[in-house]
């Protein structure tokens, strides 16, 4: 009998056009800090709030110069802050419906979609699977694998409000963009990594990117 060899189980990360892309720029700084494997799903629509946000035209041909560029950026969008190793991150594109992440034999941990804006709520909840984004969402549903959505928009409005209730339904974790406060932000950077880290917190990840609560008010003002 052949030996059986250990499978690459990456977790999906899907980008979607809402604002926010520094989220998901900490969040993938986090996965590949935590020893993990990325495979990346870029949407259309976000490539046009990426350029908007930040400059970078995420390109197919060259996409992992651009995800290199984009994810060594802060969130105030200052080049070099950070230095990452992409080497393990496979990118789909968008409208590769066979790709791997479009089966459910394809064996991943789970997908994180951040940000998610409502017109990807809507058809994840819907189960539109309009692009390898939507696709592999609904995949990881039926699976029943971990799916953390990072809605990021304001005010809601009551259908937005109903697929959620849908997706919290099906199993899905909706995890709002909602910074807090009580970690001692004092950078907007900060604030980022709290909404990354509590994504990474419903996936299982480990990480070190906020000051975790320890039942002492006032802790976050002190530095402790």
């Amino acid at each position: 009998m052949e030996p059986v060899h250990v499978q690459r189980r990456p977790w999906v990360v899907g980008v979607s056009g809402a604002s926010g892309t520094p989220y998901a720029a900490a969040v993938l700084r986090g996965l590949l800090a935590a020893g993990e494997s990325v495979d990346l799903v870029v949407s259309r629509a976000s490539r046009l709030t990426l350029l908007d946000e930040t400059g970078i035209a995420f390109r197919d041909a060259h996409w992992r110069d651009d995800l290199r560029e984009w994810l060594s950026r802060g969130a105030d969008g200052k080049p070099g802050t950070f230095r990452v190793d992409v080497a393990d991150v496979r990118h789909w594109a968008a409208g590769d419906l066979a790709a791997g992440p479009s089966s459910g034999s394809y064996p991943v941990k789970g997908m994180l979609i951040v940000p998610a804006s409502t017109a990807c709520v809507a058809g994840v909840a819907l189960g539109l699977s309009k692009d390898l984004l939507q696709r592999a969402a609904s995949v990881t549903l039926k699976e029943r694998r971990t799916l953390v959505v990072a809605v990021r928009e304001t005010p809601l409005n009551g259908q937005t409000l109903r697929h959620l209730v849908a997706l919290d339904e099906a199993g899905a974790v909706v995890l709002p963009a909602s910074p807090a406060f009580y970690a001692g932000a004092t950078h907007i950077q900060d604030l980022v990594d709290f909404v990354a880290g509590r994504v990474l917190d419903a996936a299982g990840v480990p990480h070190r990117l906020y000051r975790r609560w320890k039942g002492e008010l006032g802790g976050g003002s002190r530095g402790d």
